[in-house]
């Protein structure tokens, strides 16, 4: 029985322009934190070893600070840890894996895979690797990979690549794609038992069998990522395969899409969901609003909408089909008169026009509004 754990797509060192300066900070200390929890987990699910199957690292470029915190955070794994150069990381002459600082500060239980020969990594296990030499090969290395063995009859052997899978991807023939069905040809004929894949965000089993996974990042990078943050412990016995989630990640992407806001009950609703979301400040949250708001009701989202972008990592509002339509109850009591009223009616006239005026009025009318209610 073969029991390791399966990861991909660390991506340190990457940034993420809508971060303030403290949420970066959090978000890149939270990639690093994933590193030791695989560890732990690791460890406690008796795995004998770990596959990082690409991109470790956001890219080539990397600065030395990420690549020492990287090393420091692998010498608290306590199995063997295998990586594969990845699309964002890969083992050329420039490769972050050939620096001074990764190489005097590597643990010596990390191993870098450089070549698609097979590696002997326990008694009667073979992993072989697939490493990307380039960032656009000509083909996916893992071509080469599987083309260069032989039947495994008397080991068990696990194949790490990376790469977009056809199933998956629209162009199909794109360079890199990976062939699903020669995948599977090479595990009918016994080549490999079992194919850990990166590349793709979230955790997806691939295929019509139990043995071929991607693992997903451990930390969510993105919105369109929809089950990210785990990490794949993966057990090959007799019985076949098992596969088993761990809950890695700190961090949440939550999109909300039309997100339909008329009414006073509509404005309050979205306010108490937005309260109701645990770990804000690790949370990113992006809403895409429509309906039409009158603008003392827009004025109170506003200001809801200001008290919540403080407390996330990161808050972004998209209102272009959200409507902003003055009514008779916005102005009433107001005591608007001769020169001010007048204005008042002008606003409200372009906003019924509509075009590019319509905006400038409208938020001219709401300033008119705030600054008689002391507000502004």
């Amino acid at each position: 029985m073969i029991r390791f754990l399966h990861t991909s797509d660390w991506q340190l060192g990457i940034t993420r322009h809508f971060l303030s300066e403290g949420a970066q900070e959090r978000y890149s200390q939270a990639r690093f934190d994933a590193i030791r929890t695989m560890g732990r987990v690791a460890k406690d699910q008796n795995c004998q070893f770990m596959l990082v199957c690409g991109d470790a690292f956001e890219s080539n470029l990397v600065d030395r600070k990420t690549v020492a915190r990287a090393m420091e955070a692998l010498k608290e794994v306590s199995v063997p840890v295998f990586i594969l150069p990845g699309n964002h990381d890969p083992l050329n002459a420039a490769s972050v894996y050939r620096s001074s600082t990764f190489i005097e500060r590597k643990p010596s239980h990390v191993q870098i895979i450089e070549a698609v020969a097979p590696i002997k990594v326990a008694e009667g296990v073979e992993l072989v690797g697939a490493p990307w030499m380039s960032k656009r090969p000509v083909a996916n290395p893992i071509e080469d990979a599987i083309n260069a063995l032989a039947p495994a009859t008397e080991v068990t052997r696990i194949c790490m690549g990376h790469g977009a899978i056809d199933t998956l991807t629209p162009d199909r023939e794109s360079a890199g794609i990976i062939s699903v069905a020669a995948l599977e040809r090479a595990i009918g004929e016994e080549k490999i038992h079992f194919v850990a894949l990166g590349d793709r965000h979230s955790l997806t089993k691939v295929g019509s069998g139990d043995r071929i996974w991607y693992s997903g990042t451990p930390e969510a990078t993105e919105f369109r990522e929809t089950q990210s943050g785990y990490a794949h412990v993966v057990e090959i016995g007799d019985g076949g395969v098992t596969t088993k989630p761990f809950q890695i990640g700190q961090w949440r992407f939550i999109e909300r899409e039309r997100v339909d806001l008329n009414t006073y009950d509509d404005v309050e609703a979205l306010r108490k969901s937005l309260e109701d979301i645990e770990n804000k400040e690790r949370t990113v949250v992006r809403l895409i609003l429509v309906g039409s708001l009158s603008l003392v009701l827009n004025g109170t989202l506003q200001n809801q909408m200001l008290v919540v972008k403080d407390v996330f990592g990161a808050f972004d509002v998209r209102d272009a089909e959200l409507l902003v339509l003055p009514d008779d109850t916005d102005f009433a009591n107001l005591g608007f008169s001769g020169f001010a009223n007048g204005t008042v009616q002008r606003l409200r006239s372009k906003i019924a026009e509509g075009g590019d005026e319509a905006t400038v009025a409208r938020e001219a009318l709401m300033l008119m509004l705030r600054l008689v209610r002391g507000t502004a």
